[in-house]
């Protein structure tokens, strides 16, 4: 499984999302910091959840990072988020 199906993976049985696109940007990044060989180190994810209503951005941003901690020890360098209720 890749890191991009992980994500997914996590943010579909965590969020139910109605709408979910996760990107791997990571060869727009080499040779940055944090980039990697073999990628898999930066992402886009662009999620729409009805968990998410009633929250702040600053909330919906914190529960998709505390999901995704593991694989941000693990390789993720970089995540960045759109995310809405919906």
């Amino acid at each position: 499984m890749t890191m991009r199906e992980r994500i997914e993976a996590k943010l579909e049985a965590a969020f139910a999302p109605s709408a979910l696109i996760v990107t791997d940007d990571s060869h727009q990044h080499a040779g940055h910091g944090g980039a990697r060989a073999g990628g898999e180190t930066h992402f886009s994810v662009n999620i729409a959840s009805p968990a998410f209503a009633g929250k702040t951005r600053v909330e919906m941003h914190r529960a998709i990072n505390a999901l995704l901690a593991d694989e941000f020890a693990e390789r993720v360098h970089a995540l960045a988020i759109s995310a809405r209720a919906g």
